[in-house]
């Protein structure tokens, strides 16, 4: 299978973060399985037992003037009088299901592909946070111990400045 169908930036440009998920639109989906929008939803509507809540859902008034403001490629949602869907990554493989091509199968991989690489990435990400907030609390623990030791140092050093000179004991030339 070509890889090069759909390159994986184009992909990853037109993946949102709304409702705490992963998601892409509906006009960008149908663009890259090579459909129309309108024929998209339609195949949706006509199955829409596949498509739960957490593999797709419509967007509110909120959500989509979000959208048209941070996407320029989606202005013209702007002028829509209905909501777009948008659909998370189990979303995007029941489409390819019910569009039933040969584009969109592929396509539907590809863009699986994506959404693991991400995941992949943002577990790769927050373990190196982990990390470093491990080395910090250890650095930080470092110097609590040597400021310690300072401290006991400076104790001892006053301790000794503040004798009372003995007569020695032992020996005597």
């Amino acid at each position: 299978m070509d890889k090069s169908i759909v390159p994986t930036e184009v992909i990853m440009n037109k993946i949102l973060f709304i409702r705490g998920q992963k998601v892409m639109i509906d006009r960008d989906l149908a663009e890259l399985y090579g459909v129309t929008t309108k024929r998209l939803n339609e195949q949706v509507k006509r199955n829409v037992n596949r498509f739960p809540e957490h593999f797709m859902f419509q967007l509110n008034e909120v959500e989509k003037e979000y959208v048209v403001a941070n996407c320029d490629h989606l202005k013209k949602l702007k002028f829509s009088s209905t909501s777009p869907y948008v659909f998370t990554e189990h979303g995007t493989m029941m489409l390819a299901s019910v569009l039933n091509s040969e584009k969109a199968v592929e396509t539907s991989i590809r863009i699986i592909e994506v959404f693991v690489k991400m995941r992949e990435y943002f577990t790769d990400n927050l373990n190196l946070k982990l990390e470093i907030e491990s080395i910090k609390k250890k650095l930080t623990n470092h110097d609590k111990n040597i400021e310690l030791v300072f401290n006991y140092l400076d104790e001892l050093m006053d301790k000794q400045d503040n004798k009372v000179e003995r007569s020695r004991i032992g020996y005597k030339k």
